[in-house]
């Protein structure tokens, strides 16, 4: 199974507009969002997704109660994190902030995903891999980037634009 993930979109519409074509364009099956979406009207773009959604709420979500109306319309899966996923044989952990994975993370999880840094991470552990895309809401074209992850062997490929 492949896996989109993107995070820290800012509410940069533009931006997310492209990002739900490279990921429809790209086939996964599934999408992850690791929080700081910040307004529901991103949420509302990112209902153009041929693929659910599933994510965690970030630092900068504050505004929660339109955003979890937002989710909830358009049948995507958020909560607060850590947020576990058995998907394909596998087991994800998903953070917002990497600090969030302390007292959770442990080698039972082969995918850790976080966001927050806004700085590609791509580290294997033993069998465990931690993944962040990196920035994805900058106004510079060519520095912005979502993953494509493959989960049968947890290889990870950017998609810049």
């Amino acid at each position: 199974m492949k896996i989109g993930i993107v995070s820290d979109t800012h509410n940069n519409l533009k931006n997310v507009q492209r990002i739900v074509e490279l990921f429809n364009a790209a086939g996964v099956e599934r999408v992850i969002h690791t929080g700081d979406i910040t307004q529901a009207k991103t949420i509302d773009v990112f209902a153009e997704l041929a693929m659910p959604m599933y994510g965690v709420y970030g630092n900068n979500d504050e505004e929660r109660d339109s955003l979890v109306a937002a989710v909830e319309r358009h049948g995507f899966i958020f909560q607060d994190p850590p947020f576990v996923l058995e998907w394909s044989s596998r087991s994800l952990m998903v953070v917002h902030d990497p600090l969030e994975f302390e007292g959770h993370l442990n080698d039972s999880y082969d995918l850790a995903l976080h966001g927050h840094t806004h700085m590609y991470r791509y580290e294997q552990r033993a069998r465990q891999v931690i993944f962040n895309p990196g920035e994805c809401a900058g106004h510079m074209k060519g520095f912005n980037a979502i993953g494509v992850m493959d989960l049968a062997d947890l290889s990870a490929q950017l998609l810049k634009f």
